[in-house]
């Protein structure tokens, strides 16, 4: 039996504690493809399944111990072979895919059914960026999916360093909004970059203090709140956050903005990857949108990866090479 090198873990465990083992390649069974990965990342999605943290992931990923001992969610590659009654798909093809419970896809091969967000990969499409196009990219889509978008509104987009804020950043661009952005000092140029029309320096200045109003707060990190944010909202201006917030109060308080007029919160609950996904291709294919990539890292290295990422200090998208 031949043999691919993995990420692997049998319990729940600390991101540095992510180790890399040999282990037998998998068979593809009816309805599904093995797909020789080229890339894959490490988020913060991949974060919670490897640690089962928040514990509400191990509602899908497992209570106990975790379903699959590889983790990965992302993946862009080439089929390698396909399983019975498979007919979208043959060997040789370029994919991707994503699915937020796992896909097993920090491995050199995954199989991954044909029933999940796996799509045809448009050849001008590198590897590297199609993974980074996933997970970052899902969430910032049903940011924006949540709400009527008018070309120059205008958006204060929090975190726009990170996976989800940078693609959010740009599909606000997309859709002709008036975005000002917040960053560390470091990576302002990166942001003006993406295409931001104003820059908040988050470490030295208060971006609520600015004077400004917003038809919408796009909390892309999850570290401010609806309270904070109110303020800067016109007066039925919109706070969506990439977390529930403490307490869970933003799903509560989604849930009390259904009664009433007026500033609100609308929780962004993620579904149809597949259209996700094939926004971002389409996208990417016209160059309007280009994800934003921080470290790479070998297979080897999974459990520097994971700390990295768990750190909070990661800028987009952290890569693991498999090609």
């Amino acid at each position: 039996m031949k043999t691919m090198r993995a990420v692997w873990r049998e319990e729940y465990c600390a991101p540095e504690k992510a180790g890399c083992k040999n282990v037998d390649i998998p068979l593809p069974g009816p309805g599904e493809v093995l797909v020789r990965v080229m890339a894959t990342t490490v988020n913060r999605t991949d974060c919670a399944i490897l640690t089962g943290k928040p514990f509400i992931m191990r509602f899908f990923t497992g209570f106990g111990r975790p379903k699959s001992p590889i983790p990965g969610t992302d993946f862009a590659g080439i089929v390698e072979s396909v399983g019975e009654g498979v007919t979208a798909f043959k060997a040789g093809d370029r994919v991707w895919g994503f699915d937020d419970q796992g896909l097993a896809t920090q491995a050199e091969y995954a199989v991954i059914p044909v029933k999940k967000a796996i799509l045809p990969l448009p050849g001008k499409i590198s590897f590297t960026d199609a993974a980074a196009s996933a997970e970052g990219a899902h969430y910032a889509y049903n940011f924006l999916n949540k709400v009527k978008l008018r070309a120059g509104q205008k958006a204060l987009v929090l975190g726009a360093t990170g996976a989800i804020g940078s693609a959010l950043l740009q599909f606000c661009k997309y859709h002709g909004l008036h975005v000002t952005a917040t960053g560390p000092t470091p990576e302002l140029k990166r942001v003006k970059a993406l295409g931001a029309d104003g820059v908040i320096d988050y470490l030295a200045e208060d971006f609520t203090a600015t004077g400004e109003t917003y038809d919408y707060v796009f909390d892309a990190v999850g570290k401010s709140t609806f309270g904070i944010c109110k303020r800067l909202l016109v007066p039925r201006g919109i706070y969506i956050s990439s977390e529930p917030g403490p307490g869970g109060q933003n799903i509560f308080l989604a849930l009390w903005g259904l009664f009433r007029l007026g500033r609100r919160v609308i929780f962004p609950v993620p579904s149809n990857i597949r259209r996700s996904l094939g926004f971002v291709a389409e996208l990417t294919a016209q160059g309007k949108f280009k994800p934003l990539i921080d470290k790479h890292y070998a297979i080897e290295k999974a459990g520097e990866a994971y700390a990295y990422a768990a750190s909070g200090k990661k800028i987009g998208n952290i890569i693991l090479d498999l090609e």
